[in-house]
Order: C-alpha cells, then structure tokens, then sequence
C-alpha cells in the first residue's frame, strides 16, 4: 500500500464506543498516512457512550491498535483529552504506551507558525450552552444522526458516496450556528490571549480553516458526521482533508497566512 506523507497529522473527535463511529473510514485514513506527528485532539474513545451502553465493534479496536502501533514504529503521538474521554485528564503529563498525555500543546510549523491545540469544551461557556449537541437536544442529535445513518446506507444502495445529513441539516439551524460562531470567536481570542498565530481543536463536529482577527482558526472535525482530519504538508501548509468515499482536500491554509485572503478553497 502507498503511504501518504505528512509531517503531522490532527484528528479528533473519533467517539470510539459510539454506534455512530466511521471506524472504517479512520481506518483507511490511518492505514494510507504515514506522519513524524500525530495529534489526537479528544474525544477519542467516548466514555459517556460506553457507559450509557456498551458498544465496540471489532474496527474501533483495530483503530486504537494502529494507533498503538504507529507510536511502538517511531511516530510522536500526542493525546490531549477531551470532555467524552476526560477520565484520561488525570494522566496529564505521563506517557501511557507511547502515547503522550498532555492537556494543551503549542505546535510549531515547518514555516516557524506557533498553533495551540487543545479539544474545544472549555469555551462551552461562551457559546452560552452546556455542549453543542444541548442545542437540539440529546435525543434529537441522536435521530438526526440515524437519519444520516439510513440515509447514507440508500446512497450506497445506489452507488452513492457517503455525505453528511447530520452536517448539512446543522448548518441549518439558526441557534447551532450561531453558536458555532460563538465557539470560533472564544477559540480566537484565546489564541490571541496566549501569544500564538493559531489555534487547532475539535469538539463541535464542525471542520472549518480559516482566519479571523489575524489569527489562524483550524477545526479539525470529526469521524461521526463528517469524516476529516488536519495534515501539514511539507510546505507548512495545513489543510483541511475529507476522507470518505471521495477523497479531497476541503481547505489550505498557506503558512504565511495573516488575513482572510490567505485561506483559498481548494
């Protein structure tokens, strides 16, 4: 299998333990990268799922397992927790096979661009709800994601890519974006507060690079809804991939990047 290089690699958001998991689909990303980085930016394994109700099917151990194996082979991983595996907070500052515990992390490009990283739920307060998905409600965010679900599953039946319902359908809703752009203002302004020129975290399911007040805005989003990740290439460049049934690059960010008119879509 070819292996595409990328000095690092940002995922997040995986919820291992949740029936709506890609596994599949994080797998594939994973077994076609190869990365001197990788960032795992929270909510990895979903603890709050797990104890709710036991799932694990064979492929979210599969992922953990590559993961493990990438560490044992020589690649840095760095695990910052997040709210749905917060258990995993009291080992900050230790190394669990291989895998690095931290609670933030500052990232420097090859281009000399200093990112902080951290999983997104401290700025819950500033969107003025507990959590995104309290927008629509629990049970709500659970039936949009079973629409998603079936109706990705008749996409296929008709030679159909796979393409976010959940995504498309949040993207409509005039509270949840709105509190989206909340959560973008306080990720900037806590950027700006640390002295750095960006700032990558997950936790809202909503990927997006862009720049705002100068500052570099990366979301890396998630593998429920919409199946992406962050790479930086080695150019210093960080882009937005989608990895599903197509491929692509959603967005780049160049490394010198300043103002909005240094984010093109690809």
């Amino acid at each position: 299998m070819t292996h595409t290089y990328y000095p690092t690699i940002w995922i997040s958001d995986v919820h291992l333990g949740y029936k709506d998991c890609k596994a599949e689909f994080l797998l594939d990303f994973l077994n076609s990268t190869r990365c001197d980085t990788l960032y795992l930016v929270g909510d990895i394994v979903d603890l709050w799922s797990l104890k709710r109700q036991f799932f694990w099917h064979p492929s979210h151990y599969q992922v953990l397992e590559c993961i493990q194996r990438k560490a044992e082979n020589g690649t840095r991983v760095i695990y910052i927790p997040g709210n749905h595996d917060e258990t995993f907070r009291n080992y900050v500052g230790k190394t669990l096979f291989h895998v690095e515990v931290h609670k933030t992390y500052i990232h420097t490009t090859s281009a000399g661009k200093r990112f902080l990283l951290l999983h997104g739920d401290d700025f819950d307060s500033a969107t003025r709800y507990n959590k995104l998905i309290s927008i629509i409600g629990d049970a709500a965010y659970d039936f949009l994601l079973f629409l998603n679900r079936w109706t990705n599953r008749v996409r296929r039946l008709y030679g159909g890519h796979y393409w976010s319902l959940a995504s498309w359908l949040k993207n409509r809703v005039h509270k949840a974006r709105e509190a989206i752009h909340a959560f973008e203002q306080a990720a900037v302004h806590e950027a700006k507060k640390r002295g750095v020129d960006g700032i990558i975290c997950g936790h809202i399911h909503q990927p997006r690079i862009s720049v705002m007040d100068g500052i570099v805005y990366c979301n890396d989003g998630d593998w429920i809804e919409n199946c992406t990740a962050l790479v930086e290439n080695e150019q210093g460049r960080i882009e937005l991939l989608h990895w599903s049934d197509i491929k692509k690059v959603l967005t780049v960010v160049e490394p010198e990047a300043v103002s909005s008119e240094d984010v093109k879509a690809a």
